[in-house]
Order: structure tokens, then C-alpha cells, then sequence
């Protein structure tokens, strides 16, 4: 595993997996392979090779199920047979318990920007521990100058800080639900907005708030969103992902933004566009890439320096809502909306390590990696989306090469697993569902090693990876 087995052209199990007894040991999940033999009997034996490589990981799951329901307080991070643990990163690496190091691809969901160890990040909440402390319970100066950039470099007239982007979310809502006295929101199939605002199958998650409240469009579907947002009443908001990041990485159209912008403004809701994972793709955000003028926008992930963090601004007539001077103004409570840490690192890492020069230049990285991956697929099943510095690998049956919405998505789910092992195989940490978001510092030599690993991974399941 890991760099371990780097570049290897053929899988070999190691002589545990040859032992029947062994086999019977081990106890593999078999879910969801059912489908291509040859496929799934190279699924085993990659997943086979992840369970005997991997003992400690395995181990600290059966301990931690021991606690948490499913050995897991993230769901995302659950992996059958089980997950691999990480010890620690250093830089754009990972070194799992079992001794492994994987480039990190992953780079959290977005969150992940700067790295693991970025140096000037670690001497400001050094010196945030050092010189202002933790838990103040009182306003710092550090929460108004990191608003202060955040205005300047999003085109906000007002933010409010919040710790994740759910919440963000959720107080965006709450301001449009106020400013325009109504109640319903248009949300896109396939949207992913936080934890209780999930429409991945194109209705809401049984765990979302407010069930009765969702419209549910087609994401790039001009027609339909017009439909849903002009001729439903009392909606007070439309929420929308430029880029669907659960998709993973779904790119809405330039035409079909812009058409969900003008139906908000003529049925009279706030217009909210969620880039939590998309502000990184410029310099002023995805929104700055497609002309859009967002009435809120809501923020999130590496706007913290790593540190949890989330944001929603925009319009100053909206976000007066929320302005404790004014009487009848909306609550927005949070213990630790303003942490130092967070105030801190998220203002470094904004105006010294992803300036706009910078931000340019490392979602030029992004492009050329997926043009390269998209090259290596053609006459396969696998596509690549996305935009920028956050990329999603799919296994389509297919085989389409542009994907505009959930509903045309056919995982080959088999394949997409397998590609999944076989990566780590490599010394690539990367999701199953196959999001990507670019870690800075990762050696270019690094990314392209990563093209080459596709390639031999493509070659070698030619006869069920072809079209």
C-alpha cells in the first residue's frame, strides 16, 4: 500500500490472500458487486490486498465501534471494508497508522488548501495561543479585519461568521425567509448545501430541516428552474451550488446560472449562491468566473486556515437582519464563531498564502490536470469534471464525457470502487466517490505521476474499462 507498491503495472496478492483459510478470515464485504465477473474478481482481490495491508487501521475501527455507532462521527470518511487510519500529514502527504504515505488528493474537501504543516499558517496560531488566547468570550480585532478582506475580496457589502458552512447555510435561509416574509426555498437535485440540506437523490434527505419547505429543480435545466422558481408562491429564497460538489463536482453552465439569477430577482427571492467549495476557483470566486451578483453568499472550508470556519454576506439590506442594533433583529448565536484560531489563520492564509496572483495560478494546475486525465479516458468509461483546482473521477456506463446533472449519472460502481483501491495502491489518497481538491504544494512531478498511474490503471482493466 501506499508508496510501498507505487507504479506497480499488476496487482499481486501477497501469499496471505492464496490461503483459503485466510479468505474465510477475513469476512469481505461483498455489497454492491454483483455485475461483471471480471470486474468483481479484481475488486476482490484489491480489496483483499487493502484488508491484510492495512491491520492496524482495521484494528482502530473495531475499537472505535466500540464507541461510535459504525466506528465513525463523520459518515463521509466510512469506507467498507473499513476506513485506513491516518497518523498524521506533513505537507501535501498523509502517513497512515499502518505506515503508508499517500499524496494527499483529498486536501479535505477543499478545506484541505494549505496543506498539513504550512509554515506561516503554524506561526499564526502560534502566535494567536501566544499573544491573544483562546475563548475570549468578548470581540477581537482579529474577526473584523479577517470580514474586512473577506468584503473586499467577495464583493460583500456585510458577513457574518458562523463554524461551518452548513450553518452558513442556515442562516442565509433564515435571513432571505425574514427579509422577504416567505418561506420557501429552490434548491437543485443533486445539491449539497450541509448536513441537513442533502438532495442528492433530487428530493430532501430524511434528516434535512424544514421538509416541507423544499422545491426541488434540475440542476442545468433552465426550463425547470424557471418553472419552479417563477411559479411556485411564497418562495423566499433560491439556494445554488455553481458547482455541485457531491456531484462530485458537477459544473453548472454559465447559461443556466444566469438564468437562476434573473428568475430569483423577477419572483422577488434572494438569490443565495453556496460557495463554500468553489470560492477557491478565483480570485473573487466561482461567482466572479460567470458574472454572477449574488444577494448572499455563503462560505466556508479553507477560509479558516484549516480551522473549522464558515461565512455568509453579501447584500447590506439583507444582512441587516441580523443587526443587534435594530430592534426585532434575528438572533445569531455561536460560541465560537469568532475563535481566535479561525479569525487568525483564515485572514493569513487569505492575504499572504492564497492571494488572487496565487489563486489564478494554482486553478491553472487544476485545468491542465483534468484536460490530462480527460485525454487519458477517451474511449473509456471514465470522465472528469469540474473546474479549477477541484476535479471529480467517474465511472459512467455510458461512458458520456460531459455530465450536467445527477440524473444522467450511472456509476459503474464497481469500477469506480476498484479505481478507488488501486489508487491507493499508487500512493494516492482520494475519495471513493472520486472528489479531488488540489493541495498546495503538491510537486507538479507529483500530479503527473498521478496521470501515469490513471493510464496504467485504464490499461490494465482495458477489457472491462473500454467502451
Amino acid at each position: 500500500m501506499g508508496t510501498k507498491k507505487m507504479g506497480a503495472d499488476v496487482l499481486t496478492p501477497p501469499p496471505e490472500i492464496e490461503n483459503s483459510l485466510a479468505l474465510d478470515k477475513l469476512k469481505l464485504s461483498d455489497q454492491g458487486h454483483e455485475g461483471n465477473d471480471c470486474t468483481a474478481e479484481a475488486l476482490a482481490t484489491a480489496q483483499l490486498l487493502y484488508v491484510v495491508s492495512n491491520p492496524a487501521s482495521r484494528e482502530l475501527h473495531e475499537e472505535a465501534a466500540k464507541s461510535l455507532p459504525g466506528g465513525n462521527t463523520r459518515s463521509l470518511l466510512h469506507n467498507a471494508p473499513f476506513p485506513i487510519a491516518i497518523k498524521r500529514g506533513s505537507g501535501y502527504s498523509l502517513i497512515s497508522e499502518d505506515g503508508h504515505t499517500y499524496t494527499d488528493l483529498v486536501g479535505e474537501l477543499t478545506a484541505g488548501l494549505f496543506g498539513h504543516s504550512n509554515p506561516l499558517i503554524h506561526s499564526t496560531l502560534k502566535a494567536a495561543l501566544d499573544n491573544v488566547g483562546l475563548s475570549l468570550g468578548a470581540t477581537t480585532r482579529l474577526e473584523s479585519q479577517h470580514a474586512r478582506l473577506m468584503c473586499d475580496r467577495f464583493g460583500l457589502d456585510r458577513v457574518r461568521f458562523t463554524n461551518s458552512g452548513t450553518e452558513a447555510n442556515m442562516h442565509a435561509i433564515q435571513a432571505a425567509r425574514r427579509y422577504t416574509g416567505k418561506r420557501k426555498v429552490v434548491v437543485f437535485a443533486g445539491g449539497y448545501h450541509g448536513a441537513v440540506f442533502c438532495f442528492a437523490s433530487g428530493a430532501p434527505a430524511s434528516n434535512n430541516v424544514d421538509l416541507d419547505d423544499w422545491v426541488v429543480a434540475e440542476f442545468n435545466n433552465v426550463a425547470d428552474a424557471r418553472a419552479k422558481i417563477e411559479g411556485t408562491d411564497g418562495v423566499a429564497a433560491v439556494l445554488v451550488e455553481g458547482m455541485q460538489g457531491a456531484g462530485p463536482c458537477i459544473v453548472g453552465t454559465d447559461d443556466f446560472l444566469q438564468a437562476v439569477q434573473a428568475s430569483a430577482r423577477k419572483a422577488g427571492a434572494v438569490f443565495i449562491l453556496d460557495e463554500v467549495m468553489t470560492s477557491r476557483l478565483a480570485p473573487g470566486g466561482l461567482q466572479s468566473l460567470v458574472s454572477l451578483k449574488p444577494d448572499l453568499t455563503s462560505f466556508g472550508k479553507y477560509l479558516g486556515g484549516g480551522i473549522t470556519f464558515g461565512a455568509f454576506g453579501g447584500r447590506l439590506d439583507i444582512m441587516a437582519v441580523y443587526d443587534p442594533r435594530v430592534a426585532n433583529s434575528l438572533a445569531h448565536s455561536g460560541t465560537f464563531n469568532n475563535n481566535t484560531l479561525g479569525m487568525s489563520a483564515g485572514y493569513v492564509g487569505l492575504s499572504q498564502i492564497y492571494t488572487p496572483e496565487v489563486a489564478v495560478a494554482f486553478n491553472k494546475v487544476g485545468d491542465d490536470l483534468r484536460s490530462k486525465l480527460q485525454d487519458a479516458s477517451v474511449g473509456t468509461k471514465m470522465t472528469v469534471t469540474g473546474r479549477g483546482s477541484v476535479l471529480g473521477i467517474h465511472f459512467l456506463k455510458d461512458g458520456r464525457k460531459e455530465l450536467l446533472s445527477v440524473k444522467e449519472r450511472q456509476d459503474d460502481v464497481q469500477l469506480k470502487e476498484l479505481f478507488g483501491f488501486e489508487m491507493l495502491v499508487d500512493g494516492f489518497w482520494i475519495t471513493r466517490r472520486g472528489s479531488i481538491a488540489l493541495v498546495m504544494g503538491t510537486p507538479q512531478s507529483e500530479l503527473d505521476r498521478f496521470v501515469s498511474c490513471v493510464k496504467r490503471f485504464l490499461k490494465r482493466h482495458e477489457k472491462f474499462v473500454k467502451l
